[in-house]
């Protein structure tokens, strides 16, 4: 936190010393007022009241001054501090890898860079600084009402030491609940993502009763805690209103009858009840920053709970200058944190620059798992993956990135236009280039959206059909013009022409390119040059596709019910 305030401290402290200047203003105050009682009003002499009622407007426009430029300074860092909090929140998740985000609800996310931050700022920008006048005026009062007249300022004080115990207790029990409170809301906020990126499924099944059901349960959770919340809270207020009023009563019988004795001025009174009055919003008030203070101490929990990750994936410091695409998987090893049994063992796989090697293997086997190592978003726990020569860990993450690229069998589409979803790997794309992606992977459709290449498409993409986000996320993993390119499936969602017209394509490409193709079909596999069998974790054969098909019974099994598989077309390979 230190280094998030560093440039706020001329501000900051420029703050508080208005701060202490508007409290000193507003306790002179009444002082005035009881040299004005004892003085020209009590002897009658209208020439004093004068000068003193000329130093109260003094002093109350300068209070007045004071508490506008304490306001109007301490917005900018205050909104500046947010600002650089949620910035590195967001670049931290950046950071993250694919296992923390897989852990993770979005919508707990969503709510801890957005609604915690608010309460951090909210704090920082009126909490604290009020917490803090507030118990110097307390502090200073106080004194000088011992000053003024010691018996009535001691029961002040006294009037401190109920508060002082059932705030203790209160703000136990209020972390408690409010951290409670933040976790349900983000639970909420997970329901409504989820539910709009999935409403066309949503709809296609005719959940909409059982989803808002859902919906309904946990918001009514949120609202059943809140009370609870508010109630704790409501209780804790009215005894802090209860106390300085009761205080104030006792003040005012007392201190009369002091007057009537003589052992106190009635000016003295009018200064003490004054300053009295002046303690009634601080003590009352107390509750409600003591509540924002635990909230804002909640929140901060929850953001640093993210903060405090450290990465696992993290950036070498060695850079390929002249790539080639030399690609090594050796003796490589993944396994899920707790898991038992690894999902790939001993993996050794060579495919050297502009070879293409498909991976084949059934459903689970850990064909998406071998190709997310390429570009980092997983690391292998034992072995390790090269790049000509280089361990990819040894290598700068924007590096690697810029030597692989990947298409996803699910593409993410971004809420934004198909040029800047094209240009998201490569924002010095020209024209031409973005052309010659867009023609590899057959989305000539793009130019027959309202605006073209600067259509804003929906969420997640789901404007367009799976087949044409699936070739958006081709044509932008092409337009990267990496020298490895990874194929999760790309094609899977493609109608049998299309794929014949991307396949055709794309074997100009990948004569430049290292690649690494999931498959599932024949069609598919017959664009790389060989073929790996990925098989009880490991890579049990590598070959050509006609002699996997014919020395392979476990290749031959998997292919059996494409439609497409003709040995003859392996032949030809």
């Amino acid at each position: 936190m230190k280094s998030y305030l560093r440039p706020y401290v001329g501000k900051l402290v420029l703050i508080w010393l208005v701060a202490v200047l508007s409290i000193a203003a507003s306790i002179v105050m009444p002082l005035i007022g009881k040299d004005v009682v004892d003085g020209p009003v009590r002897s009658g002499d209208s020439g004093a009241l004068l000068p003193l009622g000329l130093l109260a407007l003094g002093v109350g426009t300068a209070e007045a001054v004071l508490i506008f430029l304490r306001r109007w300074t301490q917005v900018g860092p205050v909104l500046g501090l947010e600002t650089r909090i949620r910035d590195d929140l967001y670049a931290h998740l950046q950071r993250l890898p694919m296992a923390f985000h897989g852990e993770w609800q979005s919508g707990q996310l969503l709510s801890r860079a957005t609604t915690d931050l608010s309460t951090i700022r909210r704090f920082l920008g009126f909490g604290m600084l009020f917490l803090v006048m507030n118990v110097l005026q307390l502090t200073t009062v106080t004194v000088l009402l011992l000053n003024m007249y010691w018996p009535l300022g001691l029961l002040v004080a006294a009037s401190a030491v109920p508060i002082v115990l059932v705030s203790m207790r209160f703000e136990k029990r209020y972390i408690k609940i409010s951290r409670q409170v933040q976790d349900e809301q983000g639970d909420l906020a997970t329901l409504v993502e989820e539910s709009a990126i999935g409403i066309r499924t949503i709809k296609a099944f005719g959940r909409r009763h059982h989803v808002y059901d859902r919906y309904d349960d946990a918001a009514l959770k949120v609202y059943r805690t809140s009370m609870d919340k508010v109630r704790l809270s409501a209780r804790f207020f009215t005894f802090l209103e209860v106390i300085p009023n009761f205080t104030l009563a006792l003040v005012l019988l007392l201190g009369a009858l002091a007057v009537g004795s003589g052992a106190l001025t009635l000016g003295t009174l009018v200064a003490f009840t004054t300053m009295m009055l002046q303690l009634v919003w601080p003590i009352a008030s107390l509750g409600y920053i003591l509540a924002m203070a635990q909230e804002s101490m909640t929140s901060a929990d929850r953001v640093m709970e993210v903060m405090d990750t450290v990465p696992a994936i993290q950036g070498g410091t060695a850079v390929i200058e002249n790539p080639r695409g030399h690609l090594r998987f050796e003796g490589v090893e993944f396994r899920f944190p707790g898991a038992e049994q690894p999902v790939l063992r001993d993996v050794w796989l060579d495919v050297r620059p502009g070879e293409t090697i498909a991976i084949v293997g059934a459903t689970g086997s850990g064909k998406t798992t071998l190709t997310a190592m390429v570009p980092r978003l997983v690391d292998p726990t034992a072995g390790r993956v090269t790049i000509d020569g280089h361990d990819v860990r040894d290598l700068t993450l924007p590096a690697l990135r810029q030597v692989v690229a990947t298409a996803f069998e699910e593409p993410t589409l971004f809420s934004m236009s198909v040029r800047e979803n094209l240009t998201l790997g490569r924002h010095d794309a020209t024209e031409e280039e973005l052309e010659d992606a867009i023609r590899t992977a057959q989305a000539m459709f793009v130019h027959d959206l309202p605006w073209g290449l600067d259509t804003r498409i929906g969420e997640q993409g789901m404007s367009l059909s799976g087949g044409q986000r699936q070739r958006l996320a081709l044509a932008r993993a092409v337009l990267n013009r990496p020298r490895i390119l990874v194929l999760d499936d790309t094609l899977s969602a493609l109608d049998v022409e299309t794929e014949a017209l991307v396949e055709q394509a794309l074997r100009h490409v990948l004569r430049d390119a290292t690649g690494i193709v999931v498959a599932h079909r024949a069609s598919t596999v017959l664009l790389a040059d060989k073929v790996a069998l990925l098989s009880g974790g490991t890579i049990t054969h590598v070959g050509r596709h006609h002699e996997l098909l014919a020395e392979v019974p476990a290749y031959r099994e998997l292919l059996a019910q494409d439609a497409d598989l003709d040995p003859s077309e392996g032949a030809l390979r």
